[in-house]
């Protein structure tokens, strides 16, 4: 994972270039720096690694497999009960 940088030094020189005083161009720099800070660590937290991936990929099989059971076994009591009315409807079974 790539982080992103800040020039604080580069940032402060053009502060001062610009006409802000040095206490000035230092707080900023400052406040910037732990800004982006606070931010890439908020992100980091946010990301997904290959764990969490997996682990959610193992979950997903898992209902997937259940569904497909629950799945057929609707199916097979349907074709069951499409044969029943056939069976009845056409007398193959003699009632």
């Amino acid at each position: 994972m790539t982080t992103a940088t800040f020039d604080t030094l580069g940032y402060f020189g053009k502060l001062k270039a610009a006409g802000f005083t040095e206490e000035q161009a230092r707080v900023q720099a400052e406040v910037l720096r732990d800004t982006l800070e606070k931010y890439d660590d908020s992100s980091r937290r946010e990301l997904a690694t290959r764990g969490d991936l997996r682990e959610t990929e193992l979950r997903l099989l898992t209902e997937i497999e259940k569904n497909k059971y629950a799945l057929l076994k609707w199916q097979i009591g349907l074709a069951l009960a499409i044969i029943a009315i056939m069976a009845k409807g056409f007398g193959w079974l003699g009632f």
